[in-house]
């Protein structure tokens, strides 16, 4: 399976907001749809290096502070009519099916009304307090679909919720209780300053046994589970499972450094493979959401992808970074600003543009009808130009990448430097393909599994439209644009394909050849 199919795989399964496979493993939201079982929880004693200590390097003193704040979450939904076949509700709850998967019936009543009428379904999440007066911060998937919410204080206290916002995109909501007196609350940490081999806590209420605490350490940082446009989770190894979610992540010093999220995992338990979102991005979130109830996000129409050294190499830049435009949208803020497919995008808005996730994350931070300054590389030379950020509606993605496959197009003309043979778009392709009549181009008749131009994941049924950012409307000008690039002493040659009306830039090398 070629690695373009693969990350469409993950950018799938990321869309159900349930059970995610990959591989063997299972990225779950660590949500929990009912009391489906206990898990053991071993006690760890770990010295913090820095932050609240006590005698014998206990942690208790954090959880003093801290536990007071974090909340356990209820959540009543309507149910989906059961299925006929197993006579078991279907909550629409998008943990319902997984936990059916791993668990059967455990802790399930069984149904007392006929499989096709509709039921109620319950689930347990977590949350935590961030002011006084009973705003809690916890994960849009916990509260997704909710007809009712209800919080459980830790002194057992049960009062009603109202959602004040949510954002699926950032996988954030923020609700508002109401108390007969003031509520303990957690502060926000500096996620920015933990580095892999912090230690940190989550807390939380796994299983709906009962708020735990569970020790651990930063295992990674910047981790993208395709699960939304502004993945950049930290993952830990600190346990946690279904219940867990919305509960805070906190440092050493007791303040909150990321809300806990998602697990991989290969049974449907912890096995120290946890993601949590991290707290600069979510008080960004949660202020918008407070303030205003939902979030307005900047929009500018391009496809992206990142700039590899073998991208850089091909179009003159000293150095892989920015984010390369594969393809501008028809009457997009960035078409009307004079974008162009080939461009690379190496600032927005005064900030740096490392990757492609810096784009998105900088244009979505920006309010919609502003008008800011872009950053652009384009055919060996830097400009400036200014874009009116338009706003982004649910079905549309600031920046985007994507990959598809396409049918087999038969034989013809050779690019033998890098393994290719070529084809022009004839009627009869053209009409085999669905093409429109303004497409050109060379379509990708077979490719050879021995050269580069496979290793870089160009495929049978591919059209070529560009060659180092250069149109090119027939398989001899392909081929002899990459018969130019070669004696120009590049050391790849950048070929801009289309798929399934897609685009992507692919960097092929020459010494692969």
């Amino acid at each position: 399976m070629s690695s373009l199919n693969i990350l469409r795989r993950h950018r799938v399964a990321a869309l159900l907001g349930a059970a995610l496979i990959v591989s063997p493993f299972v990225v779950s939201f660590a949500q929990s749809a009912g009391n489906t079982g206990v898990s053991n929880v071993v006690a760890t004693t770990q010295t913090p290096v820095a932050g609240i200590t006590a005698p014998n390097g206990s942690f208790a003193p954090i959880v003093a502070a801290d536990k007071p704040a974090v909340v356990t979450i209820t959540t009543v939904m309507k149910a989906q009519p059961a299925s006929a076949d197993d006579g078991m509700p279907l909550g629409n709850s998008p943990f319902d099916q997984y936990f059916r998967q791993f668990f059967g019936d455990q802790g399930r009543p069984a149904p007392q009304t006929p499989p096709q009428q509709a039921q109620r379904a319950e689930a347990l999440g977590s949350g935590f307090i961030v002011d006084a007066e009973g705003a809690i911060v916890t994960n849009n998937h916990v509260v997704d679909g909710a007809s009712s919410i209800k919080v459980t204080l830790d002194d057992g206290t049960e009062l009603p919720a109202k959602l004040v916002g949510r954002d699926a995109k950032n996988d954030l909501a923020v609700l508002k209780i109401k108390a007969d007196k003031p509520l303990p609350t957690v502060k926000w940490g500096d996620s920015d300053k933990l580095m892999t081999g912090d230690q940190v806590l989550a807390i939380g209420n796994p299983f709906g046994i009962g708020t735990t605490v569970t020790a651990g350490i930063v295992s990674a940082r910047g981790r993208d589970l395709h699960s939304g446009p502004f993945d950049d989770f930290i993952q830990i190894d600190a346990p946690i499972n279904h219940g867990n979610s919305g509960g805070p992540l906190v440092d050493v010093n007791g303040n909150v450094v990321g809300i806990n999220a998602a697990i991989y995992s290969p049974n449907g338990g912890s096995v120290g493979v946890g993601f949590a979102i991290p707290s600069d991005q979510a008080q960004k979130v949660v202020a918008k959401l407070e303030k205003d109830g939902s979030i307005q996000y900047g929009y500018l129409g391009v496809e992206i992808q990142p700039v590899t050294p073998d991208v850089a190499s091909a179009i003159g830049l000293d150095h892989p970074g920015g984010a390369l435009v594969s393809k501008v949208n028809d009457s997009s803020p960035a078409a009307s600003a004079g974008v162009e497919t080939g461009d690379v995008i190496t600032g927005f808005a005064g900030q740096d543009v490392k990757d492609p996730k810096d784009l998105s994350r900088a244009v979505a931070d920006v309010a919609p009808g502003a008008k800011e300054p872009l950053d652009v590389w384009r055919k060996g030379k830097a400009m400036q130009i200014s874009v009116d950020v338009g706003q982004n509606s649910d079905d549309v993605k600031t920046a985007s990448t994507d990959d598809s496959s396409a049918p087999s197009a038969g034989q013809g003309a050779r690019a033998p430097a890098i393994g290719l043979g070529l084809m022009d778009i004839t009627p009869d392709i053209r009409q085999q393909m669905n093409l429109a009549d303004n497409e050109h181009g060379a379509v990708v008749a077979r490719v050879n599994p021995d050269k580069a131009a496979a290793a870089a994941g160009i495929q049978p049924g591919d059209i070529i439209v560009a060659v180092n950012q250069a149109p090119v409307k027939s398989a001899k000008q392909v081929t002899q644009a990459i018969a130019q690039a070669s004696k120009s002493g590049r050391k790849s040659v950048l070929l801009l394909v289309e798929r399934d009306g897609s685009q992507i830039y692919l960097a092929v090398p020459f010494a692969n050849g």
